[in-house]
C-alpha cells in the first residue's frame, strides 16, 4: 500500500493590522484581486510571502528594535512592513528626526518592489527613513492545514497606523482597500456581504473584544502565543475544524462545508 502523500511545509509569511481610533477603532483591511489564486475577492489584512530581501543583513542599519529581535522575528517583521507598503502604500517607518515617516508612497516605486525590481532596503536607504520593527506587536500565529495544498506559516502583527498616511491599493493583488470596524466585518461576513476567510475572521473576532487601539495592543502584548495549527475532526456526524481552545478564540468548531 503507497504512503499517503507527504502535507507541503508550510511558507513563512507575515501580515500586519493596521489600527486607528478615528472616527472609531478600525483595522485596514484589503481586498484581494479576483484572479489572484489564493483568498481571491476576500477582504485580508496587508500582508503575504516573506522574500529573500527580507533577511538582507544590511537592514540592521536601517530598522528600529533590530537587536531585541531574533533572526526569525527581523525577516517576518520587514516582510509585514514591506507588504503594507506594496499592497496598502503605508511605510512603517521613523524619520531622521524621529518622527513618524508620513509622506505619500509613490505607486511607481511600490510597484518595482513587488515586480523585484527595486530592493525595498534601497527605497528605505533612499528615504533616509528607518523601519520600525519595535513598534509591532505579535498578535497571533496560523499556520494552514496538513491538507491544503498550499501552506503558510503566517504571523500576524499589529499596530498604530500613521496618522498621516493614506491608504491605497496597488491595483494588481489588492483592489480596494477600507478602514473597518472589526465587528462590522464580522458582521458582513455573516450576512455574505463580505468575503472573509477563516483565519481572518477569527482574528477580526478577536480583534472586536477591544474597545480602542491602545486596549489592543495593550492585550497582544499580554497574551501568551498559543500557535494555531486548525485540525479537521467530527462532531455531530459532519467535518468540522477546530482549533486549539486555549488560543484565545474560544471553543471554535468551523464546518468545513462553510469554508471560504
Amino acid at each position: 500500500m503507497p504512503d499517503a502523500p507527504q502535507a507541503p511545509e508550510p511558507k513563512p509569511a507575515a501580515t500586519v493590522l493596521l489600527l486607528r481610533d478615528q472616527p472609531e477603532f478600525q483595522v485596514l483591511m484589503v481586498k484581494r484581486h479576483h484572479q489572484i489564486d489564493f483568498a481571491s475577492g476576500a477582504l485580508v489584512f496587508p500582508g503575504g510571502k516573506t522574500h529573500a530581501g527580507d533577511s538582507d543583513q544590511g537592514w540592521a542599519q536601517h530598522a528600529l528594535g533590530w537587536d531585541k529581535l531574533d533572526a526569525v522575528q527581523r525577516t517576518l517583521r520587514i516582510g509585514a512592513i514591506r507588504e503594507a507598503f506594496e499592497e496598502a502604500g503605508i511605510l512603517l517607518a521613523q524619520s531622521s528626526d524621529g518622527a513618524p515617516f508620513e509622506a505619500p508612497c509613490d505607486a511607481s516605486v511600490r510597484s518595482a518592489v513587488d515586480a523585484g525590481e527595486l530592493a525595498f532596503i534601497d527605497v528605505v536607504r533612499d528615504l533616509g527613513v528607518k523601519l520600525r520593527l519595535d513598534d509591532l506587536a505579535v498578535f497571533a500565529r496560523w499556520i494552514t492545514p496538513t491538507m491544503m495544498p498550499k501552506r503558510f506559516d503566517t504571523w500576524f502583527y499589529v499596530l498604530h497606523a500613521p496618522p498621516g498616511q493614506v491608504a491605497a491599493c496597488d491595483g494588481r493583488e489588492t483592489v480596494d482597500a477600507e478602514w473597518i470596524a472589526p465587528a462590522e466585518a464580522v458582521r458582513m461576513a455573516a450576512s455574505g456581504e463580505r468575503t472573509i476567510i477563516f483565519p481572518t475572521l477569527m482574528n477580526l473576532r478577536l480583534l472586536a473584544e477591544a474597545q480602542n487601539a491602545r486596549e489592543c495592543l495593550a492585550r497582544a502584548r499580554a497574551r501568551t502565543l498559543v500557535t494555531v495549527l486548525p485540525e479537521v475532526t467530527v462532531r455531530d456526524g459532519e467535518r468540522v475544524l477546530v482549533i486549539p481552545p486555549d488560543a484565545g478564540y474560544g471553543d471554535v468548531s468551523q464546518p468545513l462545508s462553510a469554508l471560504r
